[in-house]
C-alpha cells in the first residue's frame, strides 16, 4: 500500500514537473505570454461566463480578457444591441470571430432570450409558457411545445457556429435562470444541458448601482468566490447606471489570480462533459 501511495505521489510530481517544462518552453518561444504560468498548472479553477446584453462594453470586455490572458464561455441570444441589428447579428459577427480566434467557448442562450414562465401540456407531450424579450414577440406571453423550445435553443447555437466557424457547446442557459424539471429534461432530450451558475458566482452586474456599488460587488465577490465556481457577468446591462463591466472585471480577474485561482472555459468543467452534440 505504502509502495503504491508513493508510486502515485512520484507520477503526479512528475506530471507537475513535465507541465512546468512545457510551459516555460512555451513561454520562451513567445507562444504564451510571460505571466500565464500559474494559469496553465493550477489547481483552483473558475469558470467565468457572460451571458449577451446590450453589448456596448464588449469590446472592452474583450480586452481585458486578451490582456489578462482569460478564456471564458459566452452564453449569446439575438438581444437587442445599442449598436447594430442585434448581440447576434451582422454588425457584431466580426466580435464574435474574434473571440473564437482567442480560444473562447460558446454556448446557447435562447435565441430570442426566451423566459420560461410555467410548464404547460402533459408529461408525455411538454409544452412551456414563455415570454422573450427579444424578436417579433418580445414582451409578450405564449405557450410552445417542447421542440419549438428546443429550436430556439438550438438557432442560437447554430448562428454561433455560422458567425465563429466553430461548434457551440451543448449547453445553453436559460434566461434569468428560470427552469423547470420538465424543462430541463425536454432540452435534454434535444442534446442539450442546462447551466447556472454558483451561489457567490453571482457577480451582482445586474442590481441597482444605487444600492449595490461596483466597489462593494468587487470585494465581495474577492471575499466569497470559491474553487470550482462557475461566475456570472454581461456583456452590458440595460438598468444599470455606473456599469459594472468592463470597471469591476479587470480589479476582479487580478485580486482572483492574486488568490491563486486559474479560470477555463465550460469545456473543461467536470461536471459537463461534451459527451454528445445537439440534434439538428
Amino acid at each position: 500500500m505504502v509502495s503504491g501511495h508513493l508510486r502515485t505521489r512520484h507520477a503526479e510530481r512528475t506530471r507537475q514537473r513535465r507541465s512546468c517544462i512545457v510551459a516555460s518552453l512555451l513561454i520562451a518561444a513567445g507562444a504564451y505570454p510571460m505571466g500565464v504560468m500559474g494559469q496553465i498548472d493550477c489547481k483552483k479553477p473558475l469558470y467565468l461566463t457572460f451571458d449577451t446584453g446590450h453589448m456596448e462594453v464588449a469590446p472592452l470586455v474583450a480586452e481585458v480578457l486578451q490582456r489578462q490572458h482569460v478564456r471564458v464561455t459566452f452564453f449569446a441570444a439575438n438581444e437587442p444591441s445599442k449598436q447594430g441589428d442585434g448581440s447576434l447579428g451582422e454588425h457584431w459577427a466580426p466580435w464574435w470571430r474574434a473571440r473564437a480566434a482567442e480560444g473562447h467557448a460558446f454556448a446557447s442562450h435562447t435565441w430570442n432570450h426566451t423566459y420560461w414562465r410555467a410548464d404547460a401540456g402533459t408529461d408525455a407531450a411538454p409544452a412551456f409558457r414563455v415570454r422573450p424579450s427579444a424578436g417579433s414577440r418580445a414582451g409578450q406571453e405564449f405557450t410552445v411545445t417542447a421542440a419549438q423550445y428546443c429550436d430556439d435553443i438550438a438557432q442560437a447555437a447554430r448562428r454561433l457556429q455560422a458567425v465563429t466557424g466553430q461548434l457551440a457547446l451543448p449547453l445553453f442557459r436559460a434566461p434569468g435562470g428560470k427552469t423547470s424539471a420538465r424543462l430541463l429534461a425536454a432540452a435534454r432530450s434535444c442534446g442539450y444541458a442546462h447551466v447556472g451558475w454558483s451561489a457567490d458566482g453571482f457577480l451582482g452586474d445586474e442590481l441597482p448601482s444605487e444600492r449595490y456599488s461596483n466597489q462593494m460587488l468587487l470585494q465581495q465577490a474577492l471575499k466569497n468566490i470559491r474553487s470550482g465556481d462557475i461566475l456570472l457577468a454581461h456583456l452590458g446591462i440595460w438598468s444599470r447606471k455606473d456599469p459594472w463591466a468592463p470597471a469591476v472585471l479587470e480589479p476582479l480577474i487580478v485580486g482572483l489570480k492574486e488568490r491563486g485561482f486559474c479560470f477555463r472555459t465550460l469545456r473543461e468543467h467536470p461536471d459537463y462533459p461534451i459527451w454528445t452534440a445537439p440534434k439538428p
